[in-house]
């Protein structure tokens, strides 16, 4: 099948052109359309104004009146709970908790360190230093986890590995620092 859409001619497409530069570029508005446009919607019911509802309907207002007071007192219930529940709960307790087991092995691990440290010479390696600050930084970083996650194993671990690392470095900067070969 061939479909092949025709083609305009010159001449129509410049009667097209005459025409558009014919039509106005701005049209006002008809000054009675507004008027137009309500005549031609259907008529809207009148708004009337309703008395505001008073508590003295008989009947009705009783039922409501005895179901709003246990709901108005079980609303207050919930916030008073909502607020008193955290607090107590956020609360410390009167007697501090004992160090867990862990606790008590990240403790001894350092002072074990510490110990090594002071019984290696003090060396000035400024080289050295940004790696050996943040080995630092992460031991302190890893006893704020401890205490806050007392039982983590893992977290041990890594104080253990972090220690070991800091120590090796630090024996390093002083073999490098008085010459001797490593």
């Amino acid at each position: 099948m061939n479909h092949e859409t025709p083609r305009r001619t010159d001449d129509t497409d410049d009667a097209l052109q005459q025409r558009l530069r014919a039509l106005p570029t701005q049209l006002a508005p008809p000054s009675d359309g507004w008027a137009r446009l309500q005549a031609a919607l259907p008529p809207r019911p009148p708004i009337v104004a309703t008395p505001p509802r008073t508590l003295a309907h008989g009947r009705s207002a009783r039922r409501r009146l005895r179901w709003a007071l246990p709901a108005g007192a079980a609303l207050a219930a919930s916030i008073a709970l909502y607020w008193v529940v955290p607090l107590t709960m956020q609360l410390p307790s009167k007697a501090p908790a004992a160090p867990s087991v862990l606790q008590q092995q990240a403790s001894a691990m350092s002072a074990d360190y510490q110990q090594a440290i002071a019984a290696l010479p003090r060396v000035d390696a400024p080289e050295w230093r940004p790696a050996l600050r943040e080995l630092d930084d992460s031991a302190d970083q890893i006893h704020a986890a401890l205490a806050q996650s007392p039982r983590s194993r893992h977290l041990l671990e890594q104080l253990q590995r972090t220690y070991a690392l800091r120590l090796e470095l630090t024996r390093q900067a002083a073999t490098s620092a008085t010459g001797l070969p490593s």
